[in-house]
């Protein structure tokens, strides 16, 4: 692991990375699932706490985005999501934690690694874009995960909206704000359009434990998407 170089700077695989890292074009679309918390607590670690939506439920978020400019390149991403609080934390302490963050470029991989504790791994990540759909293949060891399709389109405009994100570095849990915004965006408050397909892989397994394949609640997809990633803190002292 390459340490950090100073409070905002990071050198990754010989090239240096200053914070924040900005996204200046990216597509993502994400669908929502409520699934069992007994089963998310197996997927988070026990500094967070899954955020309960209904007794015994959590939401689960599947995401895709297709990075075409940003600091660390260009390179697809599918992120496996709960939202979660610090263990013992309140409501307003409420972010994500990223179960699983597959990308296919061994430099963001890295890159996020080292610098935020995101669990990211290069897997194959193939990416079908219609006028109105976008599937994404993720396969692992070869293994199909999952094959999702969302509804892909939309004229709204998302304002940039800052939000938390909670890693492990070392075993310290962290915290990282973030913001995300952008033009051509929708959101589907329904599973319309929402189709998901579990592979064999492990992580299918994991997937099913929870109670997959579902009804989505919702799906969003933001066609032009921008954001900045702030360098991590800890939630205690180191």
């Amino acid at each position: 692991m390459t340490a950090p170089s100073s409070a905002t700077t990071y050198t990754i695989a010989g090239r240096t990375v200053t914070m924040p890292c900005v996204v200046r074009d990216a597509s993502a679309g994400t669908a929502v699932f409520e699934v069992d918390r007994d089963a998310a607590r197996r997927m988070v670690p026990e500094p967070f706490d899954p955020v309960e939506t209904a007794p015994g439920r959590c939401q689960l978020v599947l995401a895709v985005v297709d990075y075409r400019d940003n600091d660390l390149g260009d390179y697809r991403e599918v992120g496996v999501t709960f939202f979660v609080t610090p263990a013992g934390g309140g409501p307003d302490e409420a972010g994500t934690y990223i179960a699983h963050l597959p990308v296919d470029q061994e430099f963001t991989c890295e890159a996020g690694r080292t610098i935020w504790g995101f669990p990211k791994t290069v897997e194959d990540i193939a990416l079908d874009l219609a006028p109105e759909r976008a599937t994404c293949t993720l396969r692992m060891d070869g293994r199909l995960v999952f094959r999702l399709t969302l509804p892909r389109g939309g004229g709204d405009e998302m304002p940039v909206t800052p939000m938390t994100t909670y890693t492990l570095i070392d075993g310290v849990p962290h915290r990282t704000a973030f913001s995300q915004g952008g033009s051509g965006a929708q959101v589907v408050p329904s599973g319309d359009g929402v189709a998901l397909e579990l592979g064999d892989h492990p992580l299918a397994r994991q997937l099913a434990d929870l109670g997959l394949p579902a009804p989505a609640q919702m799906s969003t997809w933001t066609e032009r998407m921008r954001g900045t990633f702030a360098a991590p803190e800890p939630l205690t002292p180191a």
